[in-house]
């Protein structure tokens, strides 16, 4: 029988990737082979455990899809890709082709579109079994009867064969077409594919179990209710659109001929000098069998091949206690990195022989997997008794440092009920506290009986993710005090670009799988229990655990971060910064629902008289959401941008925002129209129609989350609403702001902004005398810059002649080029050119401390700030010129933006510590965004306050240079009029 297997190749290689970079296998050339070895592993596994007759892998293209015509910011926010990876997909390729097995490719296409077309045509072929071997969900909309999704072996999960009734299981849908419905409609954050505001996963499906599609859901859009009802109306085009973006085309312009696919076997000469240039020595000689010199196919030198004899060891089996007397200063459990594994496959990847037992694996004579509970020494307790919980805080009363960790109901801070409470001093052995979640009375007494521990100043406490516990544990009663210790913080000073979840960090630095959550509380969807749900009995080890790995990741990480001399940054900066962002959380701030009802209004008018406009102009009525009606008016019947006409791979014309603007410029009054319709209409959806839905009945306040461990500049960041992206550039965008009002009429808002922060760090860092000279006397720094470089007197200066100069420097010291200075001031590129030149003859220490800044990365690899604070720059040697450019103006940005979001944090911290020292006072700090803090001021109190922040913000960080700070103090009964 002909059994086809189609791969996925990125998502292969990039599951190898992120698996492998802990522990980069390099060669002698410098080159970071982890990714290839891992992808040429897994193709060596099909191979020989599948055996099949006929094969192909697909990769992506690297040029833009038909679905970024369709969707302009299609995957705008995926990250740079890796250098490591980058270069690994070219030998993935040569790999894949050595191997005699097709490498499919076609430009406008991703590989999931040229896997489905084959597969379903493979089927017309007759074939009976096809397998896409991915670990990507999005390919469950592909599976029939004959077409199978083979999710590969990884991280200790075995390899799933993925058919029709686990489709219909995992989305709990009626037919296999109903993937692409439940895609579209909750959207996709990785490919920044928009859904339908406010359906998730679990909304989405319970919507297509009862409307069937989104076509359906969309024309029976009446029979829902409130919210979703007016989401589902308005988002109606985008909820299409996100449908259209997520489904797998499978007619894919590629010929399908069976032969072309058969498998035949590698080109051993092409692979040996592959393998060899690669250094994979002892994967040659088992492929290949070096001492036979190439003499047997593959498939039978793998069959062959002697296995190695297992490792063996005896397995460690801890004792649960539950409640009794308890032996708190027992010998404690061996550490997690202290036993040896059974029968794994050792997964260092430098020196000696891992890719040699890594293919042990496809002899089934080992079998690769982390550590789990079962496999170690522990001692977890459950504590039930009042004497049990007595006991343990005597101890806990003696430690230095102890790891602790809630259990609760939800993953809202400020809205979680508490189950417990577990507490970890020594590694292997934790306690688990649980009270009941159904009598707040009786849990505030438990939680109360550990104040002395908890709200002990002297005392290190040490979490994951601690500003999660320190709010769960003031909603019910104490106040963190000490020091807090975040393992996830420390994570992002030691990699700031990498996953910061406890799950991860285990499994990278431990070689540790904890329980997964779904083993206690089940998968999500409508059945999923809480915490809550579960006896204390099926709680306690899954508790115990977090804490246990918690100080274990502690002990690794405060190590790494003394060689490296981030410890006092995690200590004396991001640490106590968690109180004082959980304050502001909890604070939240006042919003003005009929301030933005009215300008929901108004949008909402000016966006139908656009569409009457765009109406008028072509002529007819059509679709102002559809691309394919726009570009079917736009050039078949108006046949406007003669010449420039550019269609997408399906054949459907282009008209992104870059399009419509070039023909806007060209005057085309329609194309601005547009380009206007689709402006206010994303500022009505994304901000003043969502902002009301998030606010807490509870307060009337919207409480956004801020996340320390996401920008890698050390930049804060806002979720849940994103309070950083509130647009300010264009009068309608201000006008949220004007929305975000104090307290009441007896309270202010009060801004208090950094001046120019950047361009004083710059001065300061270059020790450039004009700049420093301009800040020092409270000049214009603009104005300054610009009678420099065009030599003319201060008072000369043109207001033309002062943009360019601003527009110079914020854009040349983070490496602007000459075509994008020339695009931002729409002027010739050779006067772009002539304006770089004559800044950096008049500024030659701000262009030597550039260059220095790139060289020093360079040695480094990585760039930073004043405080020491990190950013990683593994691609500043790249061959790859675009990806080199960009890591070198990071390598400019991160010691100036990155020193600008310390100074900053530093002033919080300070004026959360003058306000909490000044009980007196009522001022309360509730948002910052970028450089300006926000602050609700009672009326009475505004003189003193704004004088007390001002100074605070100034003195937070002095510069080494003594370039000094300045802030604007702003005031107003709403934010737009305070900034």
């Amino acid at each position: 029988m002909r059994k086809l297997f189609l791969l996925d190749a990125m998502a292969l290689i990039y599951r190898a990737h992120f698996a492998m970079s802990k522990n980069p296998r390099i060669n002698a050339r410098g080159l970071d082979t982890g990714a290839v070895l891992g992808f040429t592993n897994t193709l060596l596994e099909v191979l020989h455990k599948e055996q099949p007759t006929h094969i192909g892998v697909a990769f992506d293209s690297p040029k833009k899809t038909f679905r970024h015509e369709q969707y302009a910011d299609y995957k705008a926010n995926r990250q740079a890709m890796p250098e490591a990876l980058a270069l690994a997909i070219p030998y993935a390729k040569r790999v894949t082709a050595a191997f005699g097995i097709p490498v499919l490719i076609l430009d406008g296409f991703e590989a999931d579109d040229i896997i489905g077309s084959l597969a379903k045509r493979a089927e017309a072929h007759g074939f009976e079994e096809i397998y896409m071997m991915t670990p990507d969900k999005d390919y469950c909309q592909l599976v029939t009867e004959k077409a199978r999704i083979l999710r590969p072996a990884f991280m200790g999960n075995a390899a799933e064969v993925i058919d029709i009734p686990k489709v219909l299981a995992r989305f709990e849908i009626e037919r296999v077409q109903q993937v692409v419905d439940i895609l579209g409609l909750m959207g996709d954050a990785s490919d920044n594919i928009p859904g339908i505001p406010g359906i998730g996963e679990k909304t989405a499906k319970a919507l297509i179990q009862r409307f069937g599609s989104v076509e359906n859901l969309i024309a029976n859009a009446d029979q829902l209710k409130g919210k979703q009802q007016e989401n589902v109306v308005n988002f109606a085009q985008q909820g299409l659109l996100s449908k259209e973006l997520a489904t797998i085309h499978t007619d894919v312009p590629l010929p399908f001929e069976p032969e072309n696919l058969q498998y035949t076997g590698p080109q051993e000469a092409v692979l040996r000098e592959l393998f060899e240039e690669l250094e994979f020595k002892q994967l040659l000689q088992r492929v290949l069998g070096a001492e036979a010199a190439g003499a047997r196919a593959v498939a039978n030198q793998l069959k062959k091949a002697a296995p190695l004899p297992p490792k063996t060891r005896e397995q460690g089996k801890g004792d649960k206690v539950a409640g009794g007397q308890l032996d708190m200063f027992g010998t404690p459990a061996a550490p997690l990195d202290a036993a040896t594994e059974t029968d794994e496959v050792v997964r260092e990847t430098g020196e000696g022989e891992s890719d040699e037992l890594v293919i042990q694996s496809l002899n089934h004579s080992v079998t690769p997997s982390k550590k789990t509970l079962r496999d170690l020494p522990h001692r977890y307790h459950l504590l039930e008794t009042a004497e049990d919980r007595a006991l343990l805080i005597r101890y806990l009363g003696a430690q230095t440092a102890v790891a602790f960790d809630t259990e609760t109901t939800s993953t809202d801070a400020l809205t979680a009920t508490l189950v417990g409470m577990s507490f970890c001093y020594q590694p292997g052995e934790a306690y688990y506290v649980p009270v009941p979640p159904t009598d707040r009375a009786a849990t505030l007494a438990i939680v109360a009986e550990f104040k002395e521990v908890l709200e002990n100043p002297a005392l290190t406490l040490i979490g994951q993710n601690i500003k999660y516990d320190w709010l769960v544990m003031h909603h019910h009663g104490l106040t963190l005090q000490g020091r807090l210790w975040d393992t996830m913080l420390a994570h992002y000073l030691l990699e700031p670009e990498q996953r910061h979840g406890m799950d991860a960090l285990a499994e990278a630095y431990l070689d540790y799988t904890p329980i997964p959550i779904t083993d206690l509380i089940g998968p999500k969807g409508k059945d999923q229990l809480t915490m809550a749900d579960l006896a204390p009995a099926r709680v306690y080890a899954y508790a115990c655990e977090d804490a246990d790995v918690t100080l274990r990741l502690k002990a690794l990480f405060e190590k790494q971060l003394e060689e490296q001399n981030q410890l006092g940054l995690l200590l004396d900066l991001e640490g106590p910064l968690v109180p004082v962002l959980a304050r502001m959380e909890e604070e939240g701030i006042t919003v003005d629902v009929a301030a933005l009802a009215t300008v929901s209004t108004q949008l909402g008018a000016e966006i139908k008289e656009l569409e009457g406009q765009v109406y008028a102009t072509a002529g007819e009525e059509f679709n102002l959401g559809s691309p394919k009606q726009i570009g079917e008016v736009l050039f078949d019947k108006l046949k406007i941008g003669s010449g420039k006409v550019k269609k997408t791979k399906t054949g459907q014309y282009a008209t992104g925002e870059e399009i419509l603007s070039e023909l806007a410029a060209e005057g085309h009054a329609i194309a601005q129209l547009l380009l206007d319709h689709r402006q206010l209409t994303k500022l009505k959806s994304t901000y003043v129609d969502a902002l009301p839905q998030l606010i807490r009945p509870a307060d009337g306040r919207v409480h956004t989350t801020f996340n320390q461990a996401v920008a890698a500049t050390g930049r804060l960041s806002s979720t849940n609403p994103n309070l950083q992206n509130i647009p300010i550039r264009t009068e309608k965008g201000r006008e949220i702001r004007r929305a975000f009002v104090p307290r009441d009429a007896g309270h202010l808002l009060l801004a208090a902004d950094y001046s120019q922060i950047e361009l004083r760090i710059m001065a300061d860092f270059s020790g450039d005398e004009t700049m420093r000279a301009a800040f020092a006397n409270g000049l214009d720094i603009h104005t300054a810059t610009a009678a420099k470089i065009f030599h003319i007197a201060l008072d000369a200066v043109t207001p033309e002649q002062r943009r360019r100069a601003k527009t110079a420097n914020f854009g040349i010291i983070y490496g602007i080029s000459a075509f994008g200075l020339a695009q931002r001031l729409k002027i010739p590129r050779k006067d772009a050119a002539a304006l770089i030149d004559a800044y950096f003859e008049e500024f030659p220490k701000v262009k030597a401390f550039m260059d220095q800044c790139v060289n020093q990365a360079r040695d480094d690899e990585y760039a930073t700030t004043l405080l020491g604070r990190r950013r990683y720059l593994r691609d500043i040697n790249s061959r790859n010129q675009t990806q080199r450019s960009f890591a070198e103006r990071n390598a400019i940005n991160a010691p100036i933006q990155g020193t600008a979001a310390d100074i900053i944090k530093r002033a919080m911290i300070d004026i959360h510590a003058w306000l909490d020292a000044s009980p007196e006072l009522q001022t309360r700090m509730i948002l910052q965004v970028h450089d300006e803090l926000v602050f609700d001021v009672p009326l009475a109190e505004v003189a003193v306050v704004s004088e007390k922040i001002a100074a605070l913000m100034v003195q937070a960080l002095p510069l080494p240079g003594g370039t000094p700070m300045e802030v604007e103090i702003g005031l107003g009964d709403n934010w737009l009029k305070a900034h």
